[in-house]
């Protein structure tokens, strides 16, 4: 018997699949199922992470294939955004060349690993043909007002010369170039998000999305944000110098009006207006207002930051007491949330108590716990935040927390103070980026028209060429003298002198419509929409759970526009959402803290023994053999004699169970060991930039693409991490060489073999694993599935003593139950039994319900609540007939010598059989 080798098998069973078009999508579909991964970016190789997310994918739109739905089931490249800017900085060629030479590679991988996806639907968002329909839809958003042009704050690198967003400056530099990040205002593309809030929110729970995880779902509510409140004005009185022209008041947003009697302080934020006039004629102000816009500007690091404030000459008057309360501008104050101003209350919010015991300010406690005293009822260094009852607030007090919101609003409101009102966190999405590797802006900028579009008969507006050393540069090329002749245009509305916007799409926007232009691929539309509603919403979208809020956010509101313009009926891109788990690796550092990759490595396991210096040697070469370690290049090379060496290693192997040693300088090419010991980390994500990734095909080179994707849905449940380890895809291939075995050793079984009958063991052992690995993968319980895999796989043991025709259901449908997870071998498989064409063509298997209940069933029967023995019986058996086994039990009966059986109760399973005995004695 030919032994199973799995890379030409797999390459064969490609090649048919090409030959036969076997994945390409139904152009009329009847019963349409549309299966879409998060497409990647094209980064240079894919790790072993990558293939985890397809192989998800793949099971699912392959086991749907052969339910007898039409499957949709693409792929294509993110392809746009900075990382290949700066890879062209780096290497000095283009960003076009990077990006496309990173595809072919990336796309060869991915075909290695058998997925069943249409490459004719392939496509990158830096293809002119999708960028094009992208500047179309930009046009027809336009238009429709969706979009809009305003100044905004942004964080501004000098060096890059590019806008940063706020997760983007640490410690107030810029993440890559290093310089200060400067604050300034500059006008940008907006796509008004905000006016979609509510609708985006509902979606949430009126069941539109009830096949989301709900802690997706709650990350998107947060992310939204919705909160009741009031919008009111605090009347201001300078005390030193002038207030702005036209300002009498400070207005602010609260979620908390019921703790108004609780403020000690007004704050502003730095950005406001009234901390900008105040800077002007105070040098103290101004260094300030520069401090804190140099330090980090994202939520998690304001949050994090030390309180810090500054006084403003200027008091605001409280609406119920009459007291005047200082201003300060404050750090922790977000000019992008409400009003940029708030009133403090210490008492029950941490922020504004940390800031007051800082600055000495008065902390009054508004809001009692419900065990507290409220004439003794104090704040320490924790502020209050649970609800209470309301004290020390006058025509509040005694009133519960959700009863002192409304009154409050409704006392302000009567008194003309300010109104009750609905926000939002949400903000409208900035979408220019000042760089070139991105989609073109359709707009031409005259000084007497204004913001002009592009006219949609001359899209797509496309990159100029630019040579490569420019990327040498910094900043956007667009802007410089190598462009000029594509930026220096006429105004398309009054001839005069223009220039396009240099400004190019977020990538965002890329990956917002994505999903729509894999349904339908028109040339002069985005799509077509019969054939994009035919298949959309995605029934089954999977990616990770880092995307979860603004890619989703995105995508659900770029839907609505196209609904609105006219592309389609859908409001919703997916019905349902899975985010998987990250594939997990150790990590190596050598004594500087620098990564190392696992190639740089050498494993040595202690064995126990106390080696003498002579044996150190032949324990290393042992090793070799016998811990199956990772080998550079698998080249031998020279190791040092050293026994003081070899000891060190011995020693930190004893303590730490291995010990790593670096043998090579990286990209040296010598094979001299450096002989330093390495730092073996903790599992972490598996990235480039850790250098713990693992090359898929290293794996298919070894193992074969299928006992990789086995194993990496196998080892966990599919929404959780997973290691990778060695050993666990060794497992994978012992499992694909087991089945190859068995199915060769039944060569032609499926020809003539005829049709089972009965209900022997085998056949309700067929059965009964059809419909779990069936339910197990429709419930994305990968694992499981697998596990029964292993399970039906040990049942097959016996197969030449069983019937011909219950040997051949056996095997097909081990076959097809298979093939989802191993489809190479799947189909070598199907074609050594005798099946007919593929085995992707073949139907699913359907289980027998009559199959599936066993004759009997075994009970535990538990004595006060402990588990002593266990009864078989009758699946059909009467409660008597059970409740009388049990007590007859032996271990039971032992049991129970010398006490008195009180009650005996005998629990159901459903739909038949039965749970447990509980039996009561003392």
């Amino acid at each position: 018997m030919a032994k199973y080798d799995p890379k030409p098998i797999e390459e064969k069973w490609q090649a048919r699949w090409r030959e036969a078009e076997s994945f390409a999508t139904p152009k009329d579909p009847k019963n349409p199922y549309y299966v879409l991964e998060m497409f990647p970016y094209p980064s240079g190789r894919i790790h072993i992470g990558h293939v985890r997310n397809y192989a998800m994918g793949d099971v699912v739109a392959r086991t749907k294939r052969a339910q007898g739905y039409d499957v949709l089931h693409p792929m294509g490249w993110d392809a746009f955004g900075l990382p290949a800017e700066n890879a062209a900085m780096q290497t000095g060629g283009h960003p076009r060349d990077w990006t496309y030479g990173n595809i072919e590679v990336m796309r060869g991988q991915l075909q290695r690993m058998g997925l069943a996806l249409d490459w004719s639907r392939e496509f990158a968002t830096c293809d002119e043909a999708y960028y094009g329909q992208q500047q179309r839809l930009f046009l027809d958003f336009l238009s429709r007002g969706f979009v809009e042009r305003k100044e905004s704050m942004v964080n501004w690198d000098p060096v890059d010369h590019t806008v940063l967003a706020n997760e983007q400056v640490i410690d107030g530099k810029g993440w890559r170039s290093g310089a200060p990040v400067e604050r300034r205002v500059l006008s940008q593309w907006f796509f008004k998000i905000t006016d979609r809030a509510e609708d985006l929110l509902a979606a949430l729970d009126d069941g539109r999305l009830a096949g989301w995880p709900e802690h997706v779902r709650q990350m998107q509510r947060n992310w939204i944000g919705k909160s009741k409140g009031l919008k009111m004005a605090f009347p201001l009185t300078a005390q030193a110098g002038a207030l702005p022209e036209g300002t009498r008041d400070l207005p602010i947003y609260t979620t908390r009006p019921d703790t108004l009697y609780g403020a000690s302080f007004l704050g502003v934020a730095p950005d406001h207006p009234l901390a900008k006039h105040f800077a002007h004629d105070d040098p103290g102000l101004a260094q300030f207002l520069t401090e804190c816009q140099a330090a980090g500007t994202s939520e998690e690091a304001i949050e994090k930051a030390e309180k810090r404030g500054y006084r403003l000459p200027v008091t605001g008057r409280h609406p119920f007491t009459d007291e005047e309360l200082p201003v300060y501008v404050a750090n922790f104050i977000l000019m992008t949330y409400g009003t940029g101003a708030i009133f403090a209350c210490p008492a029950h919010d941490q922020r504004d108590l940390d800031f007051a015991r800082k600055y000495d300010l008065p902390v009054k406690p508004v809001v009692c716990p419900p065990d507290a005293d409220p004439a003794t009822f104090e704040v320490g260094d924790e502020a209050f935040t649970d609800p209470g009852t309301i004290i020390n607030s006058d025509f509040l007090d005694g009133l519960p927390v959700e009863e002192a919101l409304p009154a409050a609003i409704a006392k302000i409101e009567e008194m003309g103070w300010g109104e009750g009102t609905t926000n939002y966190r949400l903000r409208d999405w900035g979408v220019s980026r000042q760089r070139y590797w991105g989609c073109p802006i359709p707009v031409i900028h005259c000084d007497a028209c204004g913001a002009v579009p592009v006219p949609q008969d001359q899209l797509p507006v496309t990159l100029p060429d630019v040579p490569a050393e420019e990327f040498k540069k910094t900043g956007n090329p667009l802007d410089r003298d190598v462009c000029k002749d594509w930026r220096e245009v006429p105004c398309l509305s009054c001839s005069g002198p223009a220039r396009r916007e240099t400004d190019t799409m977020d990538t965002f926007v890329d990956s917002s419509w994505y999903y729509a232009r894999f349904a339908s691929q028109p040339e002069g539309a985005p799509v077509a929409k019969a054939e994009a509603d035919a298949w959309l919403p995605v029934n089954q979208y999977i990616g990770g759970i880092e995307h979860a809020i603004l890619h989703l956010l995105y995508a659900r509101y770029f839907m609505r526009n196209m609904k609105d313009c006219g592309y389609t009926d859908r409001d919703e891109p997916f019905e349902n959402l899975f985010t998987q788990g990250m594939v997990t690796h150790e990590t190596y550092r050598d004594h500087l803290f620098q990564y190392v990759s696992p190639d740089d490595v050498e494993f040595i396991k202690w064995d126990g023994s106390e080696p003498s210096d002579g044996e150190l040697r032949r324990m290393w070469d042992n090793a070799k053999r016998v811990s199956n370690p990772v080998i550079l290049n698998r080249e031998e090379h020279q190791l040092s004699d050293d026994p003081d060496f070899f000891r060190g290693v011995i020693d930190v192997a004893k303590r730490e169970g291995r010990a790593g040693i670096r043998l090579f300088t990286p990209g040296s090419g010598k094979r001299e060991p450096i002989r330093e010991f390495v730092r073996i980390l903790p599992i972490e994500k598996m990235s480039k930039s850790k250098k713990n990734v693992v090359s898929p095909d290293a794996i298919a080179d070894r193992y074969g693409a299928d006992a990789a994707r086995f194993f990496m849905l196998s080892d966990s449940p599919p929404e959780r991490d997973v290691e990778w380890t060695e050993s666990g895809v060794e497992g994978a291939s012992r499992f694909v060489n087991r089945v190859y075995d068995l199915c060769a050793a039944h060569e032609g079984v499926l020809a003539g073999a005829g049709t089972p009958e009965g209900t022997s063991d085998l056949r309700r052992a067929t059965h009964g694993t059809v419909q779990g690995v069936t339910d197990d993968i429709a419930a994305f319980r990968f694992n499981k599935a697998i596990a029964r895999l292993y399970e039906f796989l040990g049942s097959l043991k016996g197969l030449k003593d069983a019937p011909a025709p219950e040997t051949a259901e056996a095997l097909s449908a081990l076959a097809r139950l298979v093939a989802p997870f191993c489809p190479h071998l799947a189909e070598e498989c199907w074609s050594a039994l005798g099946g007919q064409g593929l085995v992707c063509d073949a139907p699913w298997p359907i289980a027998e319900p009559s199959l599936l209940q066993a004759d009997t069933v075994t009970v535990p029967v538990q004595v006060g609540g402990k588990k002593r023995g266990e009864v078989t019986v009758a699946a059909d058996a009467d409660r008597e007939t059970v409740e009388a086994a049990a007590l007859a039990e032996p271990a039971v009966v032992r049991f129970l010598e010398g006490k008195e059986v009180r009650k005996v109760i005998a629990v159901p399973n459903k739909p038949s059989g039965w749970r447990i005995v509980n039996v009561v004695a003392g």
